[in-house]
């Protein structure tokens, strides 16, 4: 496909490798030549940077052949080989070489665009412990600064102050540092990062040590997290003397605390490890995260960088593919063991929150709405472990199911079974020819018989038994628990001044609901409500998601008219949690969404959702989620009761993580849109 949207670059996102070749010790133009063939191969696979190990270009343990006048010569010849060869390939290289500079012996990483030499940054921080003594060789980088360094009849700044800066790629910023500098308290890709260094990379041996692994993969995960930062980290493989050490070849690509790719360790082959990392998504969250500028501002002058500019000339016009997993419930994680941590942690918060507000407002009973769906069903269940907690009988939770023109015989009796089953105060009030006055009252045409199934009628319902609660709750000197979730009040799928958006405390508000039916699931597994409840939390499951406001045969269903829950959550996730523009959001939704295969869905997602959607129904339902979330509805999230803060992605809470104004237009959301072919 040529079309701009497809390619990973337009959307922010650059494809990097870090390389493990096969060295052969003190034979440069042995390494060269396996640098040049995965140089070249990377740069097929479409990779724009690519990373290679610590003194990858001599082998890094030689000992004291560094000392030698005929190796050192034949780094430099293999520098030059190496600068030559790559004039015709796309990527930037950065390898690992011993360079003389002003009579002292140096650490270096290089790096190497299209034939010109951009910078030479030497290693800061020299090992001399345990099975490390590089003192012996080497020179500290730490002072070197402003300089400039001659390889192959070209000069290049050369010290630890230099930062790599594209030109026409927005936030793309390389630094540059070796093995041991991340091991120290302060790395120096930590100042670099502060100073706009999106993309750190490090050229390490790293020999192999039982449990080293596990510890290197933990340090560098962490330490991007940290710097907001994506880390490349190298190592050295096949090939090293192994006089006294061995080496596993491990390669890491980790981005803000997650690992996106890691090579296999002891490998016989060369390894090339690829990802696309998310440049833009890294400048996201610093903008968003006001305590790492301030930290740059108390960091300011403690490295005054030098900025080397270059062309990335990134491709914008094919499908390079996309290398990078994008799962398509960013709410629920996909691995089994932690959902139910996850599952677990929810809970327990939406339990706490209302023990906490039950104890403060010396209220010992509370209300809800139970209808035989999702929500109330999960926020009954939360009702029950926060009443136990207290020490209270359950015939203190007062759950009423409240019939109106369309209710369905199977949840009004799902509602009752669960009451029953989890031995609550349950009561069934008919609320039709309440809302049949109100209907008459105000001369709808519903109340003469006419089949008028407006807003109009469908409020009434939805208010009238809102007003049965609170007065329920006055009556009884309790509080009205709200049921509504996160996903819902997005697309401003709720009642002004109603039970699903108003209440006297939301144990839902911030949950999305694609997480409801995992927590209600976690409910029901091993019968921790007792085993009655367990066929019931399955049939609740099952049952199509529908606000039985219209009656017919035919199910009215909510997914008809705001769209698929588990597509606008995807869209929801990017919108608040990052920002993202709809274009943005569209192209992850097409690369997560259009393969219907069965391997990469979260256990418990039901047969219902397993379904593609390709890109115009994507681009459909995403425009829904404009209109409704930027421009028709914040006025309802403006108002929003107390509710506990649940999902990482956030909550819809003025007083949260969402300010936004009531009246603001989406015409810039929309003009995103028309991207999107």
């Amino acid at each position: 496909m040529t079309h701009p949207f497809f390619c990973l670059h337009t959307h922010g996102f650059i494809r990097v490798a870090v390389a493990t070749p096969r060295v052969r010790v003190a034979d440069p133009a042995f390494n060269v030549a396996r640098t040049i063939e995965l140089a070249q191969e990377a740069d097929r696979r479409g990779a724009s940077l690519v990373l290679f190990p610590e003194l990858g270009i001599s082998a890094y343990a030689i000992d004291d052949l560094l000392q030698q006048e005929a190796l050192l010569s034949a780094v430099e010849a293999a520098l030059a080989e190496l600068i030559e060869t790559l004039l015709d390939i796309h990527p930037l290289i950065v390898v690992g070489a011993p360079l003389r500079h002003r009579g002292r012996l140096y650490n270096c990483a290089v790096a190497i665009l299209r034939g010109r030499l951009l910078a030479v940054t030497p290693k800061v921080y020299l090992p001399n412990y345990r099975e490390f003594y590089e003192r012996r060789h080497f020179a500290s980088g730490a002072f070197v600064a402003g300089e400039e360094i001659s390889i192959a009849g070209q000069y290049a700044p050369f010290g630890s102050d230099t930062l790599l800066e594209a030109s026409d790629f927005d936030g793309l910023v390389i630094h540059m540092e070796i093995c041991e500098d991340v091991w120290v308290p302060i790395p120096p890709s930590s100042r670099a990062a502060l100073a706009g260094a999106t993309v750190l990379l490090n050229l390490s041996a790293s020999n192999a040590i039982v449990g080293k692994s596990d510890y290197r993969e933990t340090l560098c995960a962490a330490h991007s997290a940290r710097c907001l930062a994506a880390y490349l980290y190298s190592a050295a493989g096949q090939g090293e003397s192994t006089t006294d050490l061995a080496w596993d070849g491990e390669a890491l690509i980790c981005e803000n605390g997650a690992v996106l790719a890691k090579a296999p360790r002891f490998s016989d082959a060369p390894q090339l490890t690829l990802a696309d990392i998310d440049v833009s998504r890294l400048l996201a969250e610093r903008a968003r995260q006001g305590t790492f500028g301030d930290c740059a501002d108390v960091e300011q002058g403690a490295v005054a960088f030098r900025r080397i500019a270059f062309d990335l000339a990134a491709p914008r016009d094919r499908d390079l593919g996309f290398l990078r997993e994008v799962g398509r419930f960013p709410f629920v994680p996909a691995n089994e063991a932690r959902l139910a941590e996850l599952c677990f942690e929810a809970f327990n918060i939406q339990s706490h929150g209302l023990e906490q507000r039950l104890r403060a407002a010396k209220i010992d009973k509370v209300v809800i709405g139970v209808s035989g769906g999702l929500d109330s069903t999960h926020a009954l269940l939360v009702a029950v472990t926060a009443i136990d907690a207290l020490g209270l009988p359950r015939e203190n939770i007062l759950g009423f199911t409240l019939p109106a023109f369309a209710t369905s015989a199977r949840t009004k009796e799902n509602a009752w079974r669960l009451m029953r089953a989890l031995g609550v105060s349950a009561q069934e009030i008919d609320i039709s020819d309440a809302c049949k006055q109100m209907l008459l009252d105000i001369d709808h045409p519903a109340a003469r018989g006419e089949a008028l199934y407006d807003a109009t009628y469908e409020n009434v319902q939805a208010g009238a038994r809102t007003s049965l609660l609170f007065r329920l709750a006055n009556r009884h000197g309790a509080i009205v628990i709200g049921t509504g979730d996160l996903s819902e009040l997005a697309l401003g799928w709720c009642t002004y001044g109603v039970g699903d958006q108003m209440s006297h405390y939301n144990v839902n508000a911030s949950v999305p609901k694609t997480l409801i039916q995992h927590l209600i699931r976690w409910c029901a597994r091993d019968a921790r409500f007792g085993a009655e409840t367990v066929a019931v939390l399955t049939d609740v499951l099952a049952t199509e998601i529908s606000p039985e406001l219209i009656p017919g045969e035919a199910t009215q269903r909510t997914e008809d008219v705001v769209g698929p829950y588990a597509l606008q959550d995807f869209n929801l996730f990017y919108a608040t949690r990052y920002g993202f523009a709809p274009a943005k959001i569209a192209f992850l939704a097409w690369r997560a969404w259009r393969d219907a295969s069965d391997g990469a869905w979260p256990s418990g997602v039901l047969e219902r959702d397993r379904v593609a959607y390709d890109l115009s129904t994507i681009k459909h339902w995403l425009g829904v989620f404009v209109r409704r979330f930027f421009e028709t509805s914040q006025f309802k999230r403006s108002a929003l009761p107390n509710g506990p803060k649940v999902s990482s992605g956030g909550s819809l809470s003025p007083r949260g993580d969402w300010r936004a104004p009531s009246d603001s237009s989406g015409e810039a959301w929309r003009t995103s849109l028309e991207d999107i072919p």
